[in-house]
């Protein structure tokens, strides 16, 4: 998927608010209009949510199964309520919530040697254990690249070292990144 210009953008973070909102004040799923364009190319995506500047939820599907706009939608709403970190998202919590949305690359085979913090989010797999960070986590913890690699693998529930291991598979991905702060109004002066 190309980088997604402003109006996709903000289309995406305005759907993710409305499904997001619907799911927590009603307990309703967003149907979803059919979406053109790029909205409408399959893409595996994150959606993030942040409070006071903390993490409150992250879930996302890494296969391009449906189109962006859809899988965007269905993320807002599972983040709501299955983050197994949290508890579901609450209705006076909607208002200081910010949203970030992940648009993911296709997945490909990498060396360990050839992971770019900062640039590449990672997917291990060894039989039924899988982990995923995606590519801002090590750039924020300031993570070296074997760091990032050993990280990965403990969130798959793998011993620290298991990316040196020839059985465990090493998949890099890169990610357009965008939340809703990029989008909010700069404090404008007051006329007086």
């Amino acid at each position: 998927m190309l980088p997604l210009p402003e109006a996709e953008r903000r289309a995406l973070l305005e759907l993710a608010r409305r499904a997001l909102t619907e799911a927590v004040l009603h307990g309703e799923i967003l149907e979803v209009p059919s979406p053109a364009g790029l909205l409408a190319q399959p893409a595996g995506v994150f959606v993030t949510l942040h409070h006071a500047g903390r993490l409150r939820g992250c879930l996302g599907q890494v296969e391009a199964s449906m189109p962006v706009a859809e899988s965007v939608a269905r993320m807002a709403i599972a983040v709501s309520r299955q983050d197994p970190r949290f508890d579901p998202v609450t209705a006076d919590e909607l208002p200081g919530l910010e949203i970030e949305i992940s648009v993911l690359s296709p997945m490909k085979p990498i060396a360990p040697e050839d992971v770019a913090v900062g640039r590449h989010g990672l997917l291990v797999r060894r039989g039924v254990f899988r982990g995923l960070l995606l590519p801002q986590v090590p750039a924020q913890y300031r993570w070296s690249r074997e760091r990032f690699l050993e990280e990965t693998c403990v969130k798959a529930g793998l011993p620290r070292d298991a990316w040196k291991d020839p059985e465990t598979l090493l998949e890099a991905f890169t990610a357009e990144v965008f939340s809703e702060a990029e989008f909010r109004p700069q404090n404008q002066a007051k006329a007086g």
